[in-house]
């Protein structure tokens, strides 16, 4: 089947057009299905597994802010302060770096929770705890070795991983239990609280979890063994949800509005 294609309307005229390729664990595709990108924050459940294989104790909400790509809610900077005081570090141990308007300096960043649990893996495992980040390090070398493919640097400064989109449609049935576990208690810390699609299809669907990534990418799993990805062509994330309406059956996520800056509805994404 062709790419899905999500319109942007304001009043009745189509300002944009975005291409959304899909690809399903079950073989089904829409687009193409060895389509290459970079897994970007999508893999933050997989590049996780290192934290929680050094712990026994974790709570949900440690777990799922290591899985997380966060707006700095209060719950969610709590929780990164949290993984932090495991590790026995300090904000100023955090590899990542600062993004703009956000509070609390380098506690701010979407990825803080990351490289929180990434701090915390080490401190598990004896490894140093810097400079983490970099792909010669023992915990990179971990991570890596639950990867395949090529791989860059992400915007928060730790490896990237690129896979196709067939081989992304499987990356999240590879989490292991204890973490599919947390994000489905604490989804609200994974994204937001309003809003994130990622936390709103864990919501609204039992038994899935999932994670946005950079660049208009979801990835999905589901208990059973499913996995879903969705790749939109020119990494307009705005493109997923309603594409995630006609992957899924979402009644909920088939069209999002368009609202002007005094919040009335002018215009629609479907």
């Amino acid at each position: 089947m062709d790419a899905i294609r999500v319109t942007v309307r304001r009043g009745n005229v189509v300002e944009a057009t975005h291409r959304v390729h899909v690809a399903t664990t079950d073989g089904e595709s829409w687009g193409d299905p060895g389509l290459a990108f970079f897994l970007r924050s999508s893999a933050k459940p997989i590049q996780a597994i290192p934290f929680v294989e050094g712990y026994a104790d974790l709570d949900d909400d440690e777990i799922a802010i290591a899985c997380a790509s966060h707006r700095a809610e209060p719950a969610q900077l709590a929780a990164v302060r949290k993984v932090l005081a495991r590790a026995g570090a300090t904000p100023d141990d955090l590899e990542n770096g600062l993004q703009e308007c956000r509070p609390e300096g380098k506690v701010g960043h979407n990825c803080s929770g990351k490289h929180a649990g990434m701090l915390a893996a080490c401190r598990a495992h004896g490894w140093p705890l810097h400079p983490y980040r970099e792909p010669a390090h023992p915990l990179q070398q971990r991570i890596a070795e639950l990867f395949e493919g090529e791989t860059a640097v992400d915007g928060c400064g730790v490896p990237t991983f690129a896979t196709t989109l067939q081989g992304a449609a499987a990356l999240l049935t590879r989490a292991p239990a204890r973490i599919r576990a947390a994000m489905r208690a604490r989804p609200e810390l994974v994204g937001g609280s309003t809003g994130a699609t990622d936390t709103d299809l864990m919501r609204l669907r039992d038994g899935w979890i999932a994670k946005g990534g950079a660049e208009g990418l979801l990835c999905a799993a589901h208990e059973d063994g499913r996995g879903i990805a969705l790749k939109a062509e020119d990494g307009a994330y705005r493109a997923i949800r309603p594409a995630l309406a006609v992957v899924l059956g979402i009644d909920e996520f088939r069209e999002t509005p368009v609202r002007s800056s005094l919040g009335d509805v002018v215009g629609s994404i479907a």
